[in-house]
């Protein structure tokens, strides 16, 4: 028998998992793999590292330029 505990931590992972899944098909990003990535940043030609790549498959923005993006994003 699991315990409340058990049962929020199993549907904070679910949320999680299904807000990610939302994000990267809003992004364009789903279904892409590491080498849908880009290896230098569309914006400032910085290299984008491996594990960025490994972590968000299909990314065109180093994390710095992605961050802006976002930021300038949401405080429209």
């Amino acid at each position: 028998m699991t315990n409340i505990y058990d049962r929020a931590s199993a549907l904070e992972e679910q949320t999680r998992e299904q807000a990610l899944a939302a994000q990267a098909q809003r992004a364009g990003l789903a279904g892409k793999t590491v080498a849908d990535s880009r290896t230098n940043c569309i914006e400032c030609s910085e290299d984008i590292p491996m594990e960025r790549r490994e972590a968000i498959p299909g990314c065109q923005r180093c994390i710095d330029c992605q961050s802006r993006k976002e930021r300038d994003f949401y405080e429209r």
